[in-house]
């Protein structure tokens, strides 16, 4: 069983000439199966007066097709956050006799400057998409080990909680034991559809429904993330190098109040630290969020700025890895700076680890 997640981006509307309509919250799903393989098509139905709503529909997809209808300031947002998130698979279709060589130079150094043009045949792109989806079919391996982001949740008389939302990563099967993060609350994972059909596992990419015992809708939110995966953490506050998009204009200053994008969840946080260095588009930042951010380590988050007018997306930073790195990468920061001799605190804080001339790493135990 093939599925692909696709968000349909730019111009309204033409993901139900697709497909058939289906969940509608502030993105808008639209499915189509043929025999065991389906597609779901995510469009943005709050943008752009949600940025929200073109961050999760991208976020949640492996696939784009971008629909252009005509050339403004939020079509370049929208070109910027697909690139920001690395969707770099999709098709383009133009509209109002626009040609691709007036679209070049927006895409020119994005991910979507190799996306493919195709033309409005809703009946061709129907077949090609389920090919596609037919052709990236995955199977779980060995074990457990996944997570699933809640973008819905609700009580189903004689079912009991179902959470609805797709596999981000990895897979996981029925009757598995999930954490349900930022609660830390144990869950067993009854039954798992997908479009409606019983299924005994989720794999990434899969939209699903997850039926739970162990737990109440009403304690669960959007964002919240189900996994199996041992790796999933939570942070409150991540420190390192910024990378903004080009188009961002200033340096970032300390007390602005971004969001960071990551799976379902937009969590406000605020800027604490911030040294430019040779590149402001470089720089390194401190960012203490409001509220726990889920996250395997070393995953990229988006950087949002809400009151940026016609540009509200600034660039990523990766999220916080294991323990053991982030000692070694703040070290060897401590270690560049010339104002902390070697071996000095800072931010009342000792180094474990230093690295020496030869760049061999040695534990101070």
């Amino acid at each position: 069983m093939g599925n692909l997640n696709i968000a349909v981006v730019g111009t309204p509307g033409y993901a139900g000439t697709v497909g058939k309509k289906g969940t509608v919250t502030d993105m808008t799903f639209y499915d189509h199966k043929a025999g065991m393989d389906s597609f779901t098509l995510i469009e943005p139905s709050k943008y752009p007066e949600k940025l929200s709503s073109l961050f999760y529909s991208v976020a949640m997809s492996e696939f784009c097709i971008l629909v252009v209808d005509k050339i403004d300031s939020f079509l370049g947002e929208t070109i910027v956050m697909v690139d920001s998130l690395g969707i770099d698979k999709g098709f383009i279709i133009l509209r109002n006799y626009i040609q691709p060589e007036q679209l070049a130079p927006i895409l020119a150094g994005t991910c979507l400057e190799h996306y493919e043009y195709r033309e409005e045949d809703p009946i061709k792109m129907r077949e090609e998409l389920i090919a596609m989806a037919k052709a990236a079919a995955k199977q779980p391996g060995e074990g457990s080990c996944g997570s699933c982001p809640v973008d819905s949740h609700f009580n189903v008389k004689g079912v009991g909680t179902v959470v609805l939302g797709s596999v981000i990563d990895g897979y996981f099967r029925k009757h598995d034991k999930m954490k349900v993060f930022p609660i830390n609350r144990e869950v067993i994972l009854k039954s798992i559809q997908k479009h409606d059909i019983d299924a005994d596992d989720g794999v990434k990419g899969d939209h699903v429904g997850l039926a739970l015992r162990g737990i109440e809708s009403d304690e669960l939110d959007r964002g919240y993330v189900l996994t199996t995966d041992a790796s999933v953490k939570m942070s409150r506050s991540v420190s390192g190098k910024v990378s903004l998009v080009k188009y961002w204009p200033t340096p970032l200053k300390e007390g602005m109040v971004l969001h960071l994008g990551h799976w379902m969840q937009m969590v406000p946080c605020r800027v604490t630290a911030v040294d430019d260095g040779s590149d402001f588009r470089q720089a390194q930042v401190t960012l203490e969020m409001d509220s726990d951010m889920i996250h395997k380590p070393g995953d990229r988050a988006i950087m949002m700025y809400l009151e940026g007018g016609k540009l509200r997306v600034l660039g990523s930073i990766i999220l916080p890895r294991d323990r053991f790195f982030s000692r070694i990468q703040r070290v060897l920061h401590w270690e560049q700076t010339p104002s902390a001799p070697r071996g000095t605190p800072q931010h009342g804080h000792w180094p474990v680890i230093s690295a020496s001339a030869d760049s061999a790493f040695i534990l101070r135990v």
